[in-house]
């Protein structure tokens, strides 16, 4: 059974986002209208010639919400619509606590309060993030469970100049801590699960955005020769074509309600990048492997994710050599 219907109109917020615009995709494709949600409506012209040309006119809309933080913010975003995933958060990577946390925990409550006023709402998605549980690791084998918390984030996110992705990492941790606070206390109407993504490759929809689409940058920075990137630690990876299948899943099976679905594939060093990118390229020359990489050793309990995959389209994870195939596949045309 699904809770929502084909024809059903979703809400997609942040929509001109990387992840967000692939969510708008697959619902798209999936047979429902998208209404989604951008800060100032020219963000998203190029979501409309993408997706009228693809579904045809009158599929998708957007709407403005300039502030997420403010009183009422979604309450016209959530009118008439019957599921909302939230994915709109705070992408400026500051390392000031105070301007990325609060306003990252008050969006996602903004969005629960909102939909409880709509009677036709059944389900809302939460885009949490993998800094939700934990930050990488290399080499330390960690058992992650749906239990587990990025307490050490929110900690560090507390001392003096903090590093970014922590801050990053504790506003994801406490916005989703605070989703569930609100669901257990309110006993909402509708469904509501959360999706933890880890790096997401893959394909970049939003035509020249190749270098600031996430996580999708990294292997077209490695393709290009920047080395980096190879500061960044070995951790899991995900196609973002999965991560929003995932939401898709996520939004219309009950099986999901109360779930943190752990969006992680495989784990993956820069190494092993190199290693696919030569394979799939024998003309190019690439940097040198890094020494002394290490790798991700944690245990993550990914499988309820993997089933409603396989569950609503008939596949697993999309391994990594097909996601860096379609991730730098512009780079070649």
């Amino acid at each position: 059974m699904s809770t929502i219907p084909k024809g059903s109109t979703v809400l997609v917020t942040g929509v001109n986002g990387f992840i967000a615009s692939h969510v708008a995709d697959q619902f798209l494709a999936a047979g429902y209208n998208v209404r989604g949600t951008v800060r100032s409506k020219s963000k998203a012209d190029w979501l409309y010639e993408r997706f009228d040309k693809l579904y045809g006119k009158g599929k998708f809309e957007c709407v403005e919400v300039p502030d997420m933080v403010q009183e009422g913010a979604f309450d016209e975003a959530v009118k008439g619509v019957s599921g909302i995933c939230h994915l709109a958060s705070v992408m400026t990577f500051s390392n000031k606590a105070d301007e990325v946390i609060p306003p990252t925990v008050k969006g996602a409550l903004n969005i629960l309060t909102s939909a409880s006023k709509e009677p036709g709402i059944k389900s809302v998605v939460y885009t949490s993030s993998s800094t939700a549980a934990l930050l990488p690791q290399p080499n330390k084998e960690i058992k992650v469970t749906a239990d587990t918390w990025d307490d050490a984030a929110v900690e560090q996110a507390d001392r003096p100049d903090p590093d970014a992705f922590v801050v990053y990492g504790a506003s994801k941790t406490e916005a989703e801590r605070a989703v569930w606070k609100a669901f257990k206390e309110t006993n909402p109407p509708f469904q509501v699960a959360a999706v933890l993504p880890n790096a997401n490759f893959g394909p970049i929809l939003q035509p020249g955005a190749e270098e600031s689409s996430s996580t999708a940058s990294w292997p077209v920075r490695l393709f290009k020769g920047d080395k980096s990137v190879l500061d960044s630690p070995p951790q899991w990876f995900i196609d973002v074509r999965d991560t929003a299948k995932l939401h898709v899943a996520a939004l219309i099976d009950p099986s999901a309600n109360g779930k943190r679905l752990f969006g992680f594939a495989a784990p993956y060093s820069w190494n092993d990048l190199l290693a696919i990118l030569r394979k799939q390229n024998p003309d190019r020359q690439f940097i040198d492997d890094k020494e002394g990489e290490g790798k991700d050793l944690c245990q993550i309990p990914n499988g309820e994710a993997e089933a409603l995959l396989r569950k609503h389209y008939g596949h697993g994870w999309t391994s990594l050599e097909e996601s860096l195939r379609d991730n730098t596949a512009m780079l070649k045309a």
